[in-house]
């Protein structure tokens, strides 16, 4: 393990220094690069870009607080991936995955202004921005929904210029891995030795195990595996194709996206034929104007998407059918009805599935997951999208110059309709003869029945409704004063069906820009949130922000230098608070219930009087108020030698007054009397870095990427009292994985001779045995407990790598994209690999303990009951190594010839070869690769073409 992490911590290096070395002899070399790219620095082309940051847009160059944006259109040609979480991935600085800012959780979707809205919903044609606000400052107008960070996706819109633009994919996606399943003759081997580790007689016998291995009738010996060739295609295709339209008449502009997915099934055995999920929509963003001082927009977005299968899924039923349960399909041709009328008559009613029918055993018939898939019906999920967005524009000036005024109103709808077609089906349990022939069949299941039973489900649904409303001013004092304010409404509430309460979200926000010579910037950013989670009185609450930017590369002392073009340092700070953590609505009021056990008074001889008594369940904390996020950050941007652009922030996060249910503040007798109230912090801290370089090395054009994101988090105050210190949680991770530290198995020599343990070992959970699992005894009581349990890892990568490069040489383009994390672990869980009681086995257990692989072991002895030691609890053993190296894409791209291109009447036309998760590095890829839920994971290969005309 050690020695893998070492390969890719090498890799890296290596990586980084090939790149460095290829910057090293760019600068020996003159670049061919067009006259006007030779005076002009694109990088401080991108400082002047307007950065959409919420309600607003501003020059990325005077930017205080610590975001990062990238525009597709900038990538897409030579990373021509439609899925927006997938794009991400690796590719923005201080981003974790697709949604995670920081290592601070899942952080706010904003979709064209509206927050709650799925990215998933998206395709990337579609997309002119995403910018990532990363700082309290940043995403403060944002107020309580800004408490882990916000993501804010802008569509495109029309313009003058009439644009008609086809992209187009398809692919093949292949399983990384599929789950390794023993066969039956090895499952029942493996099981009587589990039996007879219990002290419980075999289970079969080696006459029956030898059937099952010999294969000589793999139906009345069956060695059933959902995950083979007879039940799961080897791949599954997919589809993508979108088409938008862009232009402007007179005082309108439009923006028009059609979007087609397909995405088909890797199960094999149904009788539908057309499983799957395919998806269409349709984007339409209008600007108009409707007389000299106002402007209008509408949005209109509508997405309809099917999805087809079976009502049992294969892949999951696979993970609990064992191999040796019965043979799911018996053919029609091993059923012998010679001189039996009866036998043939069962066997002409029954319904054929390519020439077999449904097998079963009469104890399982609840378990028939393949009858289920082939003769049990389908379901069919429509889900329907319907988003309207206005905003109306206000040209103030005639009231006073610089001021503009937006108001802005949305409504979404989302509706899940199910149907599902139920059919009853008849299940055959076969009786053999001696010549193996089926002699006799028994329906264990109901009659044949199609098509009678349908349900319908139209009440899934959820409604979303927002407003804002917006009054910004601009004023330019002299030559070098700058001032811009903007005030903001905000109200949003989401409605889901059966939700006793919908969410509601409103705040005022304000915030405050001054610079001075575009080289000194400051930004004061505020919220002021109502909760209604929180008590009358004590649902307001204002959270300040600010920041300070300057512009050192504007100074005389380095103004001329030749190799810094740019440089500005920033910091920022301020104050989040949010609701969105807390568990609940009206949490600080006392809760009271009437109890069975009631008191009487009067005279009891003539009957007196009783009544139940009323108990108090939670104490009231009027007080109670949001969490709290402080913030600091501190960064500098630069631009270098017109070739590198870096950027680097370090940056704190305190998560505070964390709403919890304290039990240590209050005497123990108190404990129903306890009320919610704001304690616990946690602490996150750390630091980013992005390098990006491009340039000409001759006709190799380079453009490469890298970041870095290291994030520690701390339990800083923690509602607890432990007997021992470490038991403590504070000061350990917020992510920590705690279990009891396992030093191995059991061995005989540990036992007496009437099997209990010697004295001086520690006792455990239940009866131990040699080859049980082996724990450390914390506190020295002689007894293994969850007294003993410690910190034995963490969930979450604290280092963070994303790596892209695109190679440029004559018409063709090579792109790859890289990402990596260090410092993870994660734990082995389920059936698959921990095994007991009746569970099929995997290939896990190949490695159990027995006496004679005692000093080999990498698995504890097999029990066929349940097993808390062993399997219950979660310790060291399970704990693997998360660490990883992923190239996560690549794709070759080529432009068609110019002449040719014009003989078509096109603008542009080119086509491309990619793939994705194409390759791991990682000490457990096995681990890695294998999804145990409802599908795997795919490895994806596609070709496709993009033209604008």
């Amino acid at each position: 393990m050690k020695r893998l992490n070492y390969y890719i911590k090498s890799f890296l290096l290596a990586y980084l220094l090939v790149l460095f070395s290829l910057t090293v002899a760019a600068q020996q070399i003159e670049p061919i690069v067009e006259d006007t790219a030779s005076t002009v620095n694109p990088y401080l082309l991108k400082l002047e870009q307007e950065v959409y940051i919420g309600f607003k847009t501003q020059e990325r160059g005077k930017l205080v607080g610590a975001l990062s944006s990238v525009k597709p259109s900038e990538f897409l040609k030579y990373d021509n991936t439609q899925w927006v979480r997938d794009a991400l991935n690796g590719r923005m600085i201080g981003l974790k995955w697709s949604d995670n800012i920081r290592g601070l959780g899942s952080a706010l979707i904003v979709v064209d202004g509206i927050p709650g809205r799925s990215i998933d919903l998206l395709n990337m044609e579609e997309i002119d921005e995403i910018t990532i606000l990363k700082d309290a400052n940043a995403a403060a107008l944002y107020g309580s929904m800004a408490h882990n960070g916000v993501i804010v996706v802008t569509t495109k819109r029309g313009s003058d210029k009439k644009q008609f633009n086809v992209s187009a994919s398809s692919g093949l996606k292949f399983p990384t891995r599929l789950p390794d399943y023993l066969n039956s003759a090895d499952y029942m081997e493996m099981y009587n030795e589990a039996k007879v580790n219990d002290g419980l007689s075999q289970a079969y016998s080696q006459q029956e195990i030898e059937n099952y291995r010999s294969g000589s009738n793999s139906y009345l010996y069956p060695d059933i595996d959902f995950y083979g060739s007879d039940y799961l295609k080897s791949f599954s295709s997919f589809t993508n194709i979108t088409a938008d339209f862009s232009g402007g008449v007179k005082d309108t502009k439009y923006y028009i996206n059609l979007g087609f997915k397909s995405d088909s099934d890797l199960q094999d055995v149904s009788a539908e034929n057309d499983k799957g999920t395919i998806r269409f929509n349709v984007r339409g963003n209008i600007d108009f104007k409707v007389n000299d001082w106002i402007k209008s927009s509408l949005d209109v977005v509508t997405i309809i998407e099917r999805n087809r299968s079976s009502l049992t899924n294969l892949y999951d039923a696979g993970h609990d059918f064992r191999p040796n349960l019965y043979s799911p399909l018996l053919p029609v041709s091993m059923v012998d009805t010679t001189g039996n009328e009866e036998l043939a008559g069962i066997l002409e009613a029954a319904n054929k599935y390519d020439g077999s029918i449904l097998g079963g055993r009469g104890v399982y018939n609840d378990n028939v997951p393949l009858a289920d898939v082939i003769a049990g019906g389908y379901q069919t999920d429509m889900t329907r999208v319907s988003q309207v967005n206005n905003a109306i524009n206000f040209d103030l000036n005639t009231i006073a110059k610089g001021l503009t005024a937006k108001t802005y109103v949305s409504f979404d709808f989302y509706n899940r309709y199910n149907l599902s077609v139920t059919n009853s089906y008849a299940v055959y349990e076969p009786t053999w003869n001696d010549e193996q022939q089926i002699i006799g069949l028994k329906n264990i299941k109901d009659a044949d029945l199609k098509d009678q039973v349908e349900n319908v489900r139209t009440d899934i649904f959820t409604i979303r409704y927002g407003f804002y409303g917006m009054l910004n001013y601009e004023k330019q004092f002299s030559d070098h004063h700058n001032f811009n304010a903007s005030f903001i409404g905000f109200a949003n509430n989401t409605f889901m069906k059966d939700s006793t309460q919908s969410s509601k979200n409103s705040h005022l926000a304000l915030s405050l820009n001054y610079s001075y010579k575009d080289k000194i910037f400051a930004d004061f950013s505020s919220s002021y949130i109502n909760s209604v989670k929180l008590a009358e009185g004590h649902r307001g609450k204002f959270a300040p922000t600010a920041g300070l930017a300057y512009v050192l590369s504007q100074e005389d002392f380095l103004s001329n230098s030749n190799w810094i073009d740019y440089l500005k340092v920033k910091v920022s700070g301020g104050i989040i608070y949010s609701d969105l953590s807390m568990p609940g609505y009206y949490l600080y009021d006392a809760v009271y219930e009437q109890s069975g056990s009631g008191y009487r008074w009067g005279d009891t001889y003539r009957g007196g009087r009783s009544n139940a008594s009323t108990k108090i369940l939670r104490g009231q904390n009027s007080n109670l108020g949001p969490e709290k996020r402080t913030d600091l950050n501190v960064g500098f941007e630069t631009v270098l030698m017109k070739k590198f652009w870096v950027e680097a922030n370090a940056f704190q996060s305190i998560m505070g007054e964390q709403v919890i249910r304290a039990s240590m503040m209050f005497p123990s007798y108190y404990n129903s009397f306890r009320p919610y109230t704001n304690y616990n912090e946690d602490k996150y801290s750390g630091f980013e870095l992005g390098v990006n370089y491009a340039d000409k090395i001759g006709e190799l054009g380079i453009n490469w990427g890298a970041r870095v994101l290291y994030t520690s988090s701390e339990k800083t105050k923690v509602d607890e009292v432990h007997e021992e210190e470490y038991q403590y949680r504070k000061g350990t991770q917020t992510d920590a994985i705690w279990g009891l530290e396992a030093i191995g198995f059991f061995s005989p020599d540990d036992f007496s001779a009437d099997g209990t343990l010697l004295s001086g070992i520690p006792t455990q959970y239940g009866q131990v045995q040699a080859g049980d699992l082996k724990y450390r005894n914390m506190n020295g009581d002689d007894v293994i407990n969850d007294d003993d349990i410690v910190q034995i890892g963490q969930w979450n990568a604290p280092w963070n790598f994303g790596s892209d490069v695109t190679l440029k040489y004559g018409s063709f383009s090579f792109f790859a994209l890289f990402t990596a994390e260090l410092g993870a672990d994660g734990i082995k869980t389920g059936a698959y690999y921990r095994p007991q009681g009746n569970d099929k086995y995997s290939e896990v257990v190949l490695g159990r303990w027995t006496e004679e692989t005692a000093n080999t072991a990498t698995f504890p002895r097999l029990s066929s009951i349940e097993n808390t030691n062993n399997y219950g609890k979660e310790s060291s053993f399970w704990l693997y190594d998360n660490t990883n190296f992923k190239i996560h894409r690549v794709q070759l791209t080529f432009d068609m010839p110019k002449q040719l291109i014009a003989k078509l009447k096109l603008d542009e036309l080119s086509l491309y070869l990619s793939g994705s998760n194409l390759v791991e590095f990682s000490t457990n890829k096995d681990i890695r690769e294998l999804s145990l839920d409802y599908a795997p994971n795919y490895r994806n290969y596609s070709v496709g073409f993009r033209m604008k005309f």
